[in-house]
């Protein structure tokens, strides 16, 4: 029997044994909204506190996307004059990511499609993540201006080497084999098996994880592997100055490397960097706590809103930066970004 119990742009339902979450904006790329990721966090707690939910499932509708990030032009567009909606977006949306890392359920993400941003955040924290031939990973908020926020910072330090310091910086896009070299993915999946995938999880009372083992096939060979030797030797600096300075000397994909770097807003890769280097010894918790801040203080600033004009809204992909240079960004203006906010810190009650 299936219950539909929410609105539409979230579909919740009772599939069997399992709690299914369907991210339902397929023309918006499954893009998260306040109410969406309200919805889904108040799913959560009822499934966790439902003993007959023996699994918790999430996708996204349609082919193309499991989910591309949050609802940022929207947030652009208003998000200056309007205070409450911009921070409440990220409060809400952060205290799901935490829901999905402490939930005891066990939480299945079906990366099928574009997996970018807040698609990160509901997915890389659940114990099973699924990708398929159609997976496009990446976390490129350094191009908007922004960091590598719902948790990602937490998220990414624990990939392994320097491989989430130069994904966080870069934007650098994955796909399926890259996934699961990364460990940002536990099982491949072909799209073609999902359907049958989606039954098993629904009916079948095994261990989700015996399920999972029985559909997992090759994804082929990483790109990664080549690579690895570059990404850590380069990106293990704790500056962003020394991680350019390092890469300057390298060869060309250093190199490469180095340009795409120089084209991210200045304030956005020293604050991603800082944040990084302390969620390595920090908690869910304590990240997205600094995390919040420092979204927080960058709606005070003029990058959020100047990236997301040229990469999403006129779609020049020419934003002008400020400060635009890393020599222009000081210790102070890092440690604004990691003061408590005027409305108070993010809180978890």
């Amino acid at each position: 029997m299936t219950d539909l119990i929410t609105p539409d742009e979230v579909l919740v339902e009772r599939r069997g044994r399992a709690l299914w979450i369907t991210l339902n904006r397929p023309e918006a790329l499954n893009a998260l909204n306040l109410a969406m990721a309200r919805t889904i966090h108040r799913a959560l707690f009822n499934a966790a506190a439902d003993p007959d939910v023996e699994r918790i499932v999430i996708e996204g509708a349609g082919d193309r996307a499991f989910c591309a990030g949050g609802d940022v032009a929207l947030l652009a567009r208003r998000g200056r004059e309007d205070k409450a909606l911009y921070e409440g977006f990220f409060h809400d949306e952060y205290r799901m990511n935490q829901t999905i890392a402490r939930i005891p359920t066990p939480y299945v993400a079906i990366l099928d499609g574009v997996t970018m941003g807040g698609g990160v955040g509901l997915s890389i924290h659940g114990p099973f993540r699924v990708v398929t031939e159609r997976t496009l990973f990446a976390m490129p908020e350094t191009g908007i201006g922004l960091i590598p926020d719902v948790g990602g910072t937490h998220a990414l330090a624990r990939l392994p080497g320097q491989i989430g310091t130069w994904l966080a910086l870069t934007g650098a896009r994955l796909k399926a084999a890259d996934c699961l070299y990364a460990e940002i993915a536990t099982h491949y999946v072909p799209s073609d098996r999902l359907p049958v995938l989606r039954d098993l999880l629904a009916e079948n009372a095994e261990p989700v994880e015996d399920i999972l083992e029985t559909l997992h096939g090759s994804a082929g060979l990483s790109s990664l592997p080549a690579l690895r030797d570059g990404i850590d030797y380069h990106f293990g600096h704790d500056s962003v100055e020394a991680i350019l300075a390092s890469l300057d000397e390298g060869d060309d994909w250093a190199q490469a490397q180095a340009a795409i770097i120089r084209r991210m807003s200045p304030t956005s890769c020293k604050l991603t960097l800082a944040g990084l280097r302390s969620a390595a010894d920090e908690s869910i918790e304590d990240a997205l706590i600094t995390e919040y801040r420092m979204v927080c203080e960058i709606r005070n600033g003029h990058d959020f809103f100047e990236g997301v004009r040229a990469q999403l809204l006129d779609k020049d992909r020419n934003p002008l930066w400020s400060p635009a240079r890393l020599e222009d960004v000081t210790d102070e203006d890092i440690a604004r970004h990691l003061a408590e906010p005027e409305s108070g810190d993010l809180t978890f009650e």
